[in-house]
């Protein structure tokens, strides 16, 4: 099987040596070569991580079998953000193997522990959804408007109006007050 190394720190006076070492080592007892390894030095909180950005485009294209991390904190800024990740692995078929877990997703006891995590994911979407739509109803009951303010006809009409004589949206959004997006969206009405 061909495996890839995906280890992170968060500051520069840490090292990712150290589980890549092991990961390492886990790969030669378990009979896969190791391809690649990505190393980030990067708070797991920041959006982009070009080292794990570049571990999923080589997952997306099936270059690698398995991939072995240190520690689940090491992958996923967030539960929602581990989820997805590990669905897009799934979703390609490649397994997962962390170690202080000591998730294999190789062995039959991994896939279980997998799916479980996946049928966990789905029932915390599930609650979140049931939150969102309970608060709305009782915003509703409330009285409350929903949705985007109303913008009034006396400034759709200066919209009309500008656009007409050719005034760009971002000079439209200016004088008027709203964001350019909203300018486009009334000048097609």
């Amino acid at each position: 099987m061909k495996a890839a190394i995906y280890s992170r720190v968060s500051t520069d006076k840490q090292t990712t040596d150290n589980q890549t070492q092991e990961l390492l080592g886990v790969a030669e007892r378990n009979g896969w070569v190791a391809q690649a390894v990505y190393s980030d030095v990067i708070s797991g909180a920041k959006e982009k991580r070009p080292q794990l950005d570049a571990l999923m485009k080589a997952v997306i294209k099936r270059e690698v079998d398995v991939v072995l991390i240190w520690d689940i904190s090491r992958l996923g800024r967030s539960l929602q953000h581990l989820l997805k990740l590990l669905e897009e692995f799934h979703a390609k078929g490649v397994d997962v193997y962390f170690h202080q877990q000591g998730i294999d997703t190789t062995t039959p006891a991994g896939k279980l522990m997998f799916q479980m995590c996946g049928a966990f994911a789905e029932f915390e979407r599930g609650m979140i959804q049931e939150r969102v739509k309970a608060g709305l109803a009782r915003a509703k009951a409330q009285g409350k408007t929903l949705g985007r303010p109303k913008v009034p006809e006396k400034t759709i009409a200066k919209v009309k109006e500008l656009f007409e004589r050719g005034v760009s949206f971002r000079k439209i959004a200016n004088e008027v007050g709203l964001h350019h997006k909203t300018v486009s969206r009334l000048s097609k009405k």
